[in-house]
């Protein structure tokens, strides 16, 4: 096994992000967090007021020598809408923004790239946005493997049953 490498997206809330990447070959491990705003140690409570200007995101710890980065990245582009500007469907607000947070140059020149394909895909609409590094703070222990832990939770069974349905038919072949 290589040593692994780390990459932190935003697509929306974490619950759907974290569930779409845990099943992946090759994926180590996806916190859920917070990201990119100006408060230490925030809140799930103070990020949702949309204030604290966090992005809920995920660190996803992968194997490179199983699944790339790009892979990774072409992943993010295909379960959400990365054309919605601060929102993913019914969940409104900056916290809620697409956005990619290079570790380095080598992670940002393929964050570029993934958002050109993506734009080939999505006809020069998409709204992600590079950002710089910040700290990452771990979400509270409860959002941890939410999906996993809460199928039957209205939120979870409406909105991220169906992004983890996608995910596992269009990108069975990489599941674990």
């Amino acid at each position: 096994m290589a040593e692994l490498e780390s990459v932190i997206v935003a697509g929306g809330c974490f619950w759907c992000t974290e569930a779409v990447f845990l099943p992946l070959r090759g994926v180590e491990t996806v916190e859920s967090g917070y990201i990119g705003g100006s408060i230490p140690n925030p809140s799930y409570e103070a990020v949702c007021t949309g204030r604290t200007g966090h992005a809920e995101g995920v660190r996803i710890a992968f194997d490179p020598d199983v699944i790339g980065l790009d892979q990774l990245l072409d992943i993010f582009f295909a379960t959400h809408d990365p054309t919605q500007l601060n929102r993913q469907g019914n969940d409104v607000g900056t916290q809620y923004r697409s956005a990619l947070f290079p570790a380095d140059d080598a992670q940002r020149a393929a964050m570029e790239a993934a958002i050109a394909r993506a734009n080939d895909i999505w006809d020069g609409k998409v709204v992600t946005t590079i950002e710089p590094m910040d700290i990452f703070y771990v979400a509270e222990a409860y959002h941890q493997n939410y999906f996993a832990r809460n199928p039957g939770q209205p939120y979870c069974a409406a909105i991220v049953a169906p992004k983890v349905a996608k995910a596992r038919a269009s990108y069975g072949a990489l599941m674990k």
